[in-house]
């Protein structure tokens, strides 16, 4: 940051201050934890070095100004002007002690996706188990229920409204491990815990989609998805801008990195609309329509074309023979 009285500071080093010992100006740079500390250590990197090459040009324009007001500066005046700016490094939005260094809202976000996954497997299982479809294994007992035959749209409709309830006792568990056991420094609680259920719920209805659409190979997708592609793209750990470009296009939409910053907005920037939690309400809006269009659109083709789970059995029909 550049002070209002930079010039004048500047142009003083070529004469005598008031009290014969001229004051150097000062170039603050402004350090952002929340960005990530990897983030934050690049930025400082680049911008430091950036005013230390500005101190340097700016003393060789004085050097030479001076030089031609006087035959030959003094000794102590071309020292001081060689390196005329002073540059100090602070920090412009400090956080909380118990803040990771900026890393709790990632690695809050990503226990959100993940609880929302696997909640999603959880689901998927015991409706099938339900509905007959598969056997449910308790220890060492296999328990198997009759078939009961549903619509792999019904099927879908039936784990998203139990995901929905599920995430609701997930986000309060998760909360309360992250706050009030390890003791997270966090502000808006209820809308944190509010956001925090919403962002499973999203996760864990994206899953139980891929699950039904794919079937068995679906929690790879799920996995690749969510995990795979999601981490490098949260703008976390790596800033977006350090990310070859075809990270760079999957961070637009990768649910992670929505999720991130509206949490981030939530820790850190007193709950900011313009700081991520807009953005994060209506990516996943957005996720959560674009799941339902997919997924029952899929399935609700799978069933016109009866495409079904269990083949329905034909009776075979039956022929009179004549006597």
């Amino acid at each position: 940051m550049v002070p209002a009285d930079f010039t004048a500071s500047a142009a003083a080093l070529t004469g005598s201050a008031p009290d014969g010992t001229p004051a150097r100006p000062t170039l603050r740079v402004l350090t952002n934890q929340s960005a990530g500390s990897m983030g934050s250590g690049l930025a400082r990197t680049a911008t430091t070095q950036a005013a230390e090459n500005a101190s340097l040009q700016v003393g060789k324009e004085l050097t030479a100004q001076m030089g031609t007001a006087q035959a030959k500066p003094p000794a102590a005046a071309r020292v001081l002007l060689a390196d005329p700016v002073a540059v100090a490094v602070e920090d412009g939005h400090p956080l909380d002690a118990h803040s990771g260094l900026g890393l709790t809202a990632f690695s809050y976000a990503l226990t959100l996706v993940v609880v929302g996954m696997l909640s999603a497997n959880v689901i998927s299982g015991q409706v099938d188990h339900a509905l007959g479809y598969t056997h449910n294994d308790m220890g060492p007992l296999r328990l198997h229920r009759p078939l009961i035959r549903a619509t792999q749209v019904q099927t879908l409709a039936i784990s998203g409204t139990l995901m929905t309830g599920l995430s609701l006792l997930m986000g309060t568990l998760v909360m309360a491990g992250a706050v009030g056991v390890m003791g997270m420094d966090a502000s808006h609680l209820p809308l944190l815990w509010l956001y925090s259920v919403c962002a499973i719920a999203v996760s864990g209805i994206g899953a139980l989609t891929l699950l039904a659409v794919f079937g068995t190979p679906g929690m790879l997708v799920v996995t690749l998805v969510f995990i795979g592609m999601a981490v490098p793209t949260a703008g976390a750990t790596t800033p977006i801008e350090a990310l070859p470009g075809f990270y760079r296009f999957l961070a637009e939409f990768e649910p992670l990195r929505q999720i991130t910053g509206g949490i981030r907005s939530i820790l850190y920037y007193d709950a900011q609309g313009d700081a991520g939690l807009t953005r994060g309400w209506v990516m996943m809006t957005a996720a959560l329509v674009a799941a339902a269009l997919f997924g029952f659109g899929v399935l609700g083709w799978y069933d016109r074309k009866g495409l079904h789970r269990i083949p329905v059995e034909t009776t075979p029909e039956k022929t009179t023979v004549p006597a």
